[in-house]
């Protein structure tokens, strides 16, 4: 699972300052990310805001590169707040910060073009990568998170083959790479403009495989795999692996 995470290795964006805005409505939670993240790698706190109306306004009069919003606040929420972003075309790159009892968010965030999600007892390293994989327009999705955007998807009927929580372990006993395809349940045929073997990519990726897992299950090289990706990220109008995972399973894979 944590291959889907972040298929890059990840690091500084080499281009400078990257200018963040903080938008919480507790301001202890405020307070403490700034501490987390300001003057780290190049990271530059630039304001705050304790609302979507308010974080509006400063995104309009800051311009920052990076967002770090709450998904549920008072009076306009980070959800409402992001798809007015998206309507008036703002370029900032929005990272959710979310809590265990948002789930019915997530979906709809994704959707509306949040790069990627943190849970707010997210570790200091992984909210400054957040951060800096954001600048950079990398997903980077804490490992329980991602668990339940694809469950999500999935109708939380079952939990995907290779579906983790913390760390990104496959449970005890779970089968290779290879298993996990002869294991799965069956799918629907692969939709109109997809080829079977871009499908059975798409479904191993949606399981929570990395790339040469896939390789390994479907007898093919790692090249081979990332050009079925590229093909059905045109294809399926996603950006990343993550989208491409929720796009399968909503479409029965």
């Amino acid at each position: 699972m944590d291959a889907m995470v972040n298929d890059t290795e990840s690091g500084t964006t080499g281009v400078g300052p990257v200018r963040v805005l903080l938008v919480d409505d507790e301001a202890l939670m405020r307070a403490g990310l700034r501490l987390m993240i300001h003057g780290t790698h190049g990271i530059d706190v630039i304001g705050e805001a304790a609302d979507g109306n308010s974080a509006l306004e400063q995104i309009d009069a800051l311009d920052p590169d990076v967002v770090l919003m709450d998904i549920r606040m008072p009076r306009m929420t980070g959800l409402e707040a992001l798809r007015t972003l998206r309507a008036q075309g703002s370029e900032a790159r929005v990272v959710m910060l979310t809590a265990f009892d948002t789930d019915e968010f997530l979906l709809e965030a994704l959707r509306a073009g949040a790069v990627s999600f943190l849970l707010k007892d997210s570790p200091p390293q992984e909210v400054v990568q957040a951060v800096l994989d954001a600048a950079a327009d990398r997903p980077r999705f804490s490992p329980d998170v991602l668990t339940r955007l694809v469950r999500l998807a999935s109708d939380g009927t079952q939990t995907p083959a290779g579906a983790v929580g913390t760390g990104g372990k496959r449970p005890e006993g779970q089968g290779s790479a290879a298993e996990a395809d002869a294991e799965a349940p069956a799918s629907s045929p692969a939709p109109s403009g997809i080829t079977d073997r871009e499908w059975e990519v798409g479904r191993l990726v949606a399981q929570g495989l990395a790339n040469p897992e896939v390789g390994e299950a479907l007898f093919m090289s790692v090249a081979t795999v990332k050009t079925h990706l590229g093909r059905l990220y045109h294809k399926l109008q996603v950006t990343n692996r993550v989208q491409l995972a929720i796009r399968v399973l909503e479409l029965g894979g």
